[in-house]
């Protein structure tokens, strides 16, 4: 199976914050790649802004750094690289002040291509950027802003936040992004659910019996600690990646593939997600070990109640999903390193093969590592000797199922990067998405500040506290082993 690689329009994508450490990592590496693969035409250019002082040769430089380092190997043909950084310019702006703005000016001047402004930037900047890209002109008819997590820390500054740019540019001008509705595996979970006769009737609460999403991670908070600290995981994470990843599984079905078409199913199950009881939530930091420190050591504060896990049982008052529970994880320095979205389908009502036993039909959905689909399925173990029912998976591992395409897919920021040049906001949120989310997470968090609950202690290089276990053991479930 091979992909088409579709080129997008001509176009200037500029980035603020083009020497920061998401630049360095994920944007320009996935740029290269794109450009590798003719995705990106001749005229194409990627404009580098930030407050250090650099030639544009100097940026070349630095991007082909970025490139040998995080590019993950990938291979070009002799001059490609160089191609690549004749593409490439670099301004320094001052986002508070005016300084830098005319040259800004001076090299967009004359170019009537489609305009992307990419803000991997502070949120307390992004009114700054908005403001002057406004005041010095510098927009069109095509020009799109791509904005980074966190889109504020409560509702109110959501709302403040989308303000701010609202007063320049239109809602289908901004592209919030989350990387996590990028990746292939995401995207596939609405061909599998609307592009196949097989699930979609099954997909409701007179079927499923729970369905479960983790997010593992195995790494600590690093030098993140100070922003970490302020956030926790339940906005960090929940809040936005596992709340879109809820979203995809749950939303009904939308008229078409559209982009405000899925993004007002979406909404409906942001508006539909029941408040949640104190009973069904369960956070915890995770302790030291030989491998790091603990959580509190990792951020300089004893006394810190902010959560590096969270678990937490919600339900979706709607007429498909009314009592069937949605088990929602995530967390730092766990087992292993996993991101899978498990629909476990109900037993059978009666078995003809004798005693009871529980073999469930499981589709779990692979974000990372391993991109793939399994389907759990029974059958009888081979050999003589009577029926007896084993499970075992249908496995469409990418890797395996669609060869080098497989193997290596597009990473979600090269994708979301491609379609903000199309101009399709499929996979981005939508300003009242932001603030519904935002609507229904507030109170959960308002709820333990005021009980003052503090996290439960939890081992580095397990699955999580051992109260998340006790959650589903009063519904008579368990997780799902984390596995890499």
């Amino acid at each position: 199976m091979v992909s088409r690689v579709i080129p997008v329009d001509p176009f200037d994508l500029v980035i603020f914050g083009g020497t920061g450490d998401l630049a360095r990592r994920k944007i320009l590496p996935g740029l290269f790649r794109r450009f590798c693969s003719g995705q990106m035409p001749d005229t194409a250019r990627v404009i580098g802004a930030a407050r250090s002082e650099m030639t544009s040769d100097e940026y070349r430089a630095f991007v082909a750094d970025a490139i040998r380092e995080f590019g993950g190997g990938k291979s070009c043909e002799n001059g490609t690289l160089e191609a690549f950084q004749a593409r490439l310019e670099y301004v320094t702006v001052d986002a508070k002040g005016d300084g830098g703005w005319a040259e800004m000016v001076k090299l967009m001047d004359g170019r009537d291509v489609v305009r992307a402004y990419y803000f991997s930037v502070a949120p307390s900047l992004f009114g700054d950027l908005a403001s002057r890209l406004h005041k010095w002109k510098l927009t069109n008819d095509q020009t799109r802003i791509v904005v980074e997590k966190p889109f504020g820390r409560d509702l109110a500054s959501a709302k403040a936040l989308n303000a701010s740019l609202a007063e320049h540019f239109d809602e289908g001008q901004i592209y919030r992004i989350d990387h996590y509705l990028g990746k292939e595996t995401v995207q596939n979970l609405m061909a599998v659910r609307f592009g196949n006769m097989l699930f979609e009737p099954l997909w409701n609460s007179q079927y499923v019996d729970h369905i479960q999403i983790t997010v593992a991670e195995t790494v600590g908070v690093g030098g993140r600690g100070d922003y970490y600290d302020r956030s926790g995981a339940m906005r960090d994470m929940v809040q936005n990646h596992l709340m879109q990843l809820l979203c995809l599984i749950a939303m009904e079905p939308p008229s078409k593939f559209d982009p405000d078409a899925v993004r007002d199913e979406k909404l409906k199950v942001i508006r539909a997600l029941d408040p949640v009881a104190p009973h069904h939530v369960v956070r915890g930091q995770y302790e030291a070990s030989a491998d790091g420190p603990s959580y509190r050591e990792a951020v300089e504060d004893p006394r810190s109640r902010t959560e590096s896990y969270v678990a937490m049982k919600v339900g979706i008052s709607n007429w498909r999903w009314a009592g069937t529970p949605f088990y929602l994880r995530t967390g730092k320095r766990l087992v292993a390193r996993s991101s899978e979205i498990s629909v476990v389908f109900k037993e059978l009502n009666h078995s003809i093969f004798g005693e009871k036993q529980d073999h469930r039909n499981t589709l779990s959905i692979r974000l990372q590592p391993n991109e793939g689909i399994t389907l759990n399925v029974t059958i009888k173990e081979p050999g003589p000797g009577g029926m007896r029912l084993v499970d075992v998976p249908l496995d469409m591992t990418f890797a395996e199922a669609l060869g080098e395409e497989g193997e290596d897919p597009p990473d979600a920021y090269e994708r979301l990067i491609m379609d903000v040049i199309r101009g399709n906001q499929t996979l981005f949120m939508r300003g009242d998405e932001v603030e519904a989310a935002w609507a229904w997470t507030d109170p959960i968090i308002a709820g333990w500040e005021t009980r003052g609950d503090v996290p439960k202690p939890y081992d580095s290089g397990s699955a999580g506290p051992g109260d998340a276990v006790q959650m589903l053991a009063r519904d008579t479930r368990v997780w799902r082993e984390v596995k890499p």
